[in-house]
């Protein structure tokens, strides 16, 4: 019997089978802290906003405080992108993130007064980001007067408990509060049950808040969609897209100096699981890294100045938390932490930001290696108390010693603050694409 027998000879008459899987035009910038949080992030944001279509926070809460300068007024955002500042932009609140509703329509109210506006049409919220009530922050406060002097430092603004409500399964997710009202109210009363029994001493008014509740429903359904497939849409689109990392690389869960860390992967993991994206759809990934180095809260800071320059930092750079209001730690420049972050998060170019708060230092060092037992390290300590023990080695290079605020040209700053800069790049191997030189968005010089 005869017949076109070629499927069988491995041949075809069809035309070639297109690609199964298509590539993705478009990758996403990513914005990360790189030291312990407070890097200066938010300018950073600000600035590359600028020339995005969408503005991303992938993780974290309003624990997270990021300070935008735009010609002389100061926004504080706390759960609100950064970029929310750019009219031509959109701002998704990704999967990722824990949303205290109060404190986000209070944030929204303070920022409008400072001049937001039409951030109604702008804003975009995850159905699937879970909810932070006020009885998890109360719950934060009570498990932290429990531990005593073995306190961690929280923010107390119920981060914690909540990411825990979610890894336990009975948290609440936006999309619960805009569904069944019924159902909403029965995970709600359950919810607190659980830490009732927990902690009997804590009270809510269940009723009370369940009609408070049914009020912010309705505020916030027309900012609620279903993100993931928004965000892929628009990258096939070809639209250009910013993550904003919220704290920093050092207080990540897993790669942070544990127990001193937030609860949440603030490292380059937590944008694909924050918002949905696979590793392919990373671009570019940019370390925010301040001039010289703090952290707000306990936990081992092996570089830190307990003496008057501690205290010029501090004072100079207006080391007040934007969150806690707790004065930052200051010490000097961690290279060694900065090696470890860039080898998790893969970074492809650094901000260094603050640098002129160094201006009036004859002397400035810089933590180049860590010493155990008069033995180098080969890699950064994983236990908070094999860090706290280390011995840091220094190298020191001249300061400048004259003021480079008003500067606005790589080749117009100082020789030394030149080689301070081309040191970091030296050690870290990572390029520093900008400087940051005073507080507004025009003081950050590009360097290439």
């Amino acid at each position: 019997m005869e017949g076109d027998h070629s499927e069988m000879n491995g041949q075809t008459n069809s035309t070639p089978r297109k690609r199964a899987r298509r590539e993705s035009h478009c990758k996403v910038t990513v914005v990360l802290g790189a030291q312990w949080g407070d890097e200066g992030k938010g300018k950073v944001v600000d600035m590359l906003a600028t020339d995005m279509d969408i503005v991303c926070r992938c993780q974290g809460g309003n624990n997270a405080g990021h300070t935008v300068v735009v010609e002389d007024r100061e926004y504080d955002f706390h759960l609100l992108p950064s970029g929310i500042i750019n009219p031509k932009c959109k701002s998704i609140i990704g999967n990722g993130v824990v949303i205290h509703l109060p404190g986000l329509f209070e944030e929204l109210e303070k920022n409008e007064a400072k001049g937001l506006t039409s951030w109604q049409d702008r804003l975009l919220i995850s159905d699937r980001a879970h909810l932070v009530f006020d009885f998890h922050q109360q719950v934060d406060g009570l498990q932290e007067l429990e531990k005593g002097k073995k306190s961690l430092g929280t923010t107390k603004k119920g981060i914690g408990p909540t990411y825990s409500s979610k890894a336990t399964r009975n948290g609440i997710r936006v999309a619960d509060l805009l569904g069944d009202y019924n159902s909403f109210s029965e995970k709600f009363q359950g919810l607190v049950e659980v830490y009732q029994r927990m902690f009997p001493e804590l009270k809510v008014d269940v009723q009370s808040e369940l009609t408070r509740y049914k009020g912010y429903a309705e505020r916030i359904r027309p900012y609620v969609i279903e993100t993931v497939s928004f965000l892929h849409t628009a990258l096939r689109a070809g639209k250009r897209v910013l993550v904003e990392g919220a704290n920093a690389a050092m207080l990540d869960i897993d790669f942070g100096t544990y127990p001193y860390v937030t609860s949440s992967n603030c490292s380059i993991g937590g944008v694909c699981t924050g918002l949905g994206l696979p590793p392919c759809n990373i671009g570019e990934v940019i370390g925010v890294v301040k001039a010289y180095t703090t952290r707000v809260g306990d936990g081992p800071f092996p570089t830190e100045l307990k003496d008057s320059t501690g205290e010029l930092l501090q004072q100079r750079g207006g080391e007040i938390g934007v969150t806690t209001k707790r004065k930052r730690r200051c010490g000097w420049l961690d290279v060694c932490l900065l090696k470890y972050t860039a080898m998790v998060n893969g970074y492809s170019s650094i901000c260094l930001t603050k640098l002129d708060i160094l201006d009036t230092l004859q002397e400035i060092k810089m933590g180049v290696a860590y010493k155990k037992d008069n033995k180098l390290l080969d890699h950064f300590p994983s236990s908070a108390a094999e860090l706290a023990t280390v011995e840091v080695e220094y190298v020191t290079i001249p300061g400048w010693l004259t003021s480079i605020e008003g500067i606005r040209e790589y080749d117009q700053l100082p020789y030394n603050a030149k080689k301070y800069i081309e040191k970091i790049e030296d050690l870290v191997e990572v390029p520093v694409k900008w400087v940051g030189v005073g507080k507004g968005r025009e003081s950050i010089i590009t360097v290439f």
